[in-house]
């Protein structure tokens, strides 16, 4: 267990974390605020009758990888962090390891988690109605909450390569 000192200084670390948090975040804001300010300007009508059939099928494509990204990002984060703690750091300082480590865990759960609202955007430019944009961009939000950087996560890895380094 981490003393006072100690805790203060891994909160301090995981900056960087949350700092990546907030910029996708206000990538999902700006996405929005374009979409509402610049509205039907930047819509693409696709071009034949079958526009409406094809954009509903494009949107249950997109809503399906949506929804696979989810359990998959899971999935990946969970192997990640067990990669962080268990694979050898060599002559690098256990501490920096560990957060460099993190921190490539959290860009790449932040990256895969955004994607839904990526798609919402792309949907909202296909002709699609706000209201899709707004699932997805949620969708996306919820991302950002499950897969946050978590103190104890990064705790769990500083343990790990702490008692590596002394073994």
């Amino acid at each position: 267990m981490h003393n006072r000192v100690d805790r203060q200084q891994l909160q301090t670390d995981l900056r960087l974390p949350w700092l990546l948090v907030a910029v996708m975040a206000v990538m999902l804001l700006v996405s929005v605020t374009i979409c509402q300010t610049q509205g039907e300007s930047l819509q693409y009508a696709l071009p034949d009758a079958l526009s409406d059939s094809r954009r509903e099928l494009i949107r249950t494509l997109l809503y399906s990888v949506a929804i696979v990204t989810f359990p998959f990002t899971n999935l990946l984060r969970h192997i990640q962090l067990r990669l962080n703690q268990t694979m050898p750091i060599g002559q690098v300082a256990y501490d920096k390891a560990a957060k460099n480590r993190y921190l490539v865990t959290v860009l790449v759960s932040m990256s895969l988690i955004q994607s839904p609202g990526i798609y919402g955007f792309v949907m909202f430019l296909l002709g699609d109605q706000f209201n899709t944009l707004t699932i997805f961009t949620l969708m996306s939000v919820l991302g950002l909450y499950l897969y946050r950087p978590k103190l104890d996560e990064y705790t769990q890895i500083m343990d790990a390569l702490a008692n590596q380094h002394h073994e």
